[in-house]
């Protein structure tokens, strides 16, 4: 259909997999008209969305020729769907050494203009339907990265500037990509849909989106609308919780048939010492370490206290100041954002400072990033910060340098929660526990489509960067090798042995932390951090099937219109017998109680995967004022495949608070295999 002037095409996509409709360029007026013809169902502008690795392998406990990825054949076979910002098919990361022809169900195809695809990127397409020609290109950097940390091939010495040295490699190194350009700068929500769309009819096993902005509903999250379809036809959908923490209940992605996936930090650090005149030091990081950066005590400065309008180092903020050869503390404002924190450095150098110490807000506390800055710089927490300016303030020539000590390992608090992941609970479905799980996601080296270049000779094909973006492809990855050890799993077996495998603690053996260093609440941290082997082996699982979610919708009052959108069908919620969320057989349990509500009774099925002839016992730590009781206490399966059903009776005690939120779980135990479920209740 053309406008009727003869210009451009105003049907821009026809969807056939999530629904039956298309994406239109129509004023207000034609969608008026539009409304009036007979089988309209709803039309709507369309909304922007925002774009939300040499050592997380190994700290996930990823080894090559042993345990789980020699297990799962490195997920050799599966076909991964990466939507973002496209791909530089030229990286070695890319490179199909080792790898399997595709599929024979795959029905991709590949639209590069000047090379063709290979055996391990099998598809490319563009649906941003941009100006210039169509191009899988990655304009960005944002989709290379993402496409690499899930499944790039082993590259040796890779690095940044000489840091983070080593191996890059995908978690899944041998597993199939497909790659769908979505996003530019931004995403529309039509590509989001044509990208899904066309991911489904090719024949992908796992969808990788780190895309989202919040939504009121399922029915107009066009992400959760696309990724029912995709779980109907047995895709597995991981997606980035988002990354404007540490904020509560502004969750993305919050459908319960979506992994959303939280960012944690690594026992890597790329150190970088501030040195203060009077010996102090505080341990920060940098990507960027110039060899020829010698750590001589030069003048300090704090760029707020000479100008209140400098503190946070924006462009032109230093002009009226005099920076020139000197170290210049700026403070990190409301966004953590990598383009964010190198305009600072920029605006830095562009004033003649010398070198940068970065210092968090409050909020950020002290998760710190290590980015490509274009000066020297070091990233250091809220409270060094503090002591930092308080020793400017103390005397009458403040100095210090920085040393740079290339890369450690020493984080035993890791995994922690990063500062810049969001946090639940779940606006839109209170009664699912969101997000799911932690991820790395906090200064992961993986592919990048251009050299990253600071005025200096020094140049890599790699790139660090800390996002949610960055713990959702590793879940991808996570789910690409669980496909291709367990390929009779449904999407909801592998997101619960993901889940109830997951660890609690850190290295150091105590409960994961989140910016502060206090234990995280389980709406930072979902069920905990992911073990890939242990999901290997979870034992038991809470599976879901696509029909298992129409009661679900029922229950959370939507109309018959609404439920249609979702999930492409006529249901008659009075004729359908509608649940309670926390009803639905997740893995977790999130739970509201009001100082006058009854005992909450619900049910759970898990099914045995790990054996015959093995008995479970329950254990409870129940949230503190509330009473938890399981019944039956024991579990005893005969053969593999069996499903028992148990039943749960949460009660609120006299003693409970108000106008808080508690924690707890409970783990089913048998001789081979713990199987844990969070328990997360507010009380109001």
């Amino acid at each position: 259909m053309r406008s009727s002037d003869g210009g451009e095409e105003r049907i821009v996509y026809s969807y056939r997999a999530v629904f039956k409709g298309f994406a239109a360029r129509l004023s207000p007026d034609e969608v008026k008209d539009m409304e009036k013809k007979e089988g309209f169902i709803a039309a709507r502008p369309e909304k922007t969305l925002s774009l939300h690795t040499t050592q997380s392998p190994s700290f996930l406990g990823l080894n090559q020729n042993t345990g789980f990825w020699n297990d799962s054949n490195y997920g050799r076979g599966v076909i991964v769907g990466v939507l973002d910002t496209g791909i530089f098919p030229e990286h070695p990361s890319f490179s199909d050494v080792g790898m399997l022809r595709p599929p024979a169900k795959w029905k991709g195809r590949c639209e590069f203009s000047t090379r063709t695809c290979n055996n391990k990127i099998i598809g490319a397409r563009d649906l941003t339907r941009s100006d210039r020609s169509p191009s899988p290109h990655d304009d960005v950097g944002h989709g290379t990265h993402a496409a690499g940390i899930a499944a790039g091939n082993f590259v040796r010495g890779a690095n940044v500037f000489g840091v983070a040295n080593g191996t890059a490699v995908g978690i899944a190194p041998l597993a199939h990509l497909a790659i769908y350009k979505v996003c530019g700068e931004s995403c529309g929500e039509s590509p989001i849909l044509a990208g899904i769309d066309a991911a489904i009819e090719d024949g992908v096993d796992v969808l990788s989106i780190s895309i989202g902005v919040p939504y009121f509903n399922f029915f107009q999250d066009v992400i959760a609308l696309g990724a029912f379809t995709a779980m109907e036809k047995g895709i597995f959908v991981s997606c980035s919780a988002g990354n404007v923490g540490p904020f509560t209940s502004s969750l993305f992605n919050q459908a319960p048939w979506i992994l959303t996936v939280g960012a944690s930090t690594t026992n890597r650090k790329l150190r970088a010492t501030a040195v203060l005149g009077n010996n102090l030091q505080f341990l920060g990081e940098s990507a960027y370490q110039p060899k020829d950066f010698r750590p001589t005590m030069l003048p300090l400065v704090n760029a707020g206290t000479l100008n209140p309008n400098a503190r946070y180092c924006s462009a032109q903020s230093l002009n009226q100041i005099d920076v020139r050869g000197k170290i210049v503390l700026c403070e990190l404002s409301n966004s953590g954002e990598r383009s964010v924190l190198l305009a600072k450095g920029q605006a830095v150098r562009s004033a003649g400072g010398a070198a940068m110490i970065l210092v968090n807000n409050e909020q950020f506390a002290n998760t710190t990033l290590a980015d490509t800055h274009v000066l020297p710089t070091t990233h250091l927490g809220y409270a060094d910060g503090l002591r930092i300016k308080a020793y400017i303030n103390s005397t009458l020539r403040p100095m210090a340098s920085i040393l740079f000590q290339g890369t450690v390992f020493d984080d035993n608090r890791a995994p922690a929660v990063a500062a810049l992941s969001l946090r639940g609970p779940n606006s839109i479905s209170p009664g699912i526990l969101k997000p799911d799980i932690l991820g790395p996601g906090v200064n992961i080296l993986a592919a990048w489509p251009t050299s990253v270049e600071n005025n200096t000779n020094t140049t890599s094909t790699f790139n660090v960067v800390s996002s949610t973006s960055m713990s959702c492809p590793h879940l991808s990855g996570v789910a690409a090798l669980l496909k291709s050890a367990h390929p009779d799993w449904s999407p909801a077996a592998i997101k619960s042995a993901i889940m109830t495998t997951a660890d609690v603690v850190n290295r150091a053996q105590r409960p994961i932390e989140e910016e502060r260093f206090l234990p995280a609440s389980i709406f930072a941290t979902g069920a905990g951090h992911v073990n890939p082997s242990r999901a290997n082996d979870p034992g038991l699982v809470y599976d879901i099937q696509p029909n298992d979610y129409i009661p679900y919708l029922c229950g959370l009052n939507y109309t018959q219109r609404e439920i249609y959108f979702i999930v492409q069908r006529k249901v008659n919620c009075s004729e359908t017998s509608s649940i309670p969320e926390a009803q639905l057989n997740y893995p977790s349990f999130a739970l509201t109680f009001t100082p006058r509500s009854t005992p909450q009774i619900y049910t759970r099925t898990v099914t045995n995967v790990g054996g015959s002839n093995l008995s479970y016992n329950v254990e409870i730590v129940p949230p503190p004022g509330i009473n938890v009781r399981v019944e039956p206490n024991t579990l005893n399966f005969t053969r593999v495949n069996q499903k028992l059903q148990y039943r749960v009776t949460f009660t609120r005690l006299a003693s409970a608070g108000n106008n808080t939120s508690v924690q707890g779980f409970l783990r089913w135990t048998s001789s081979r295999h713990t199987v844990r479920s969070p328990i997360a209740v507010t009380l109001e």
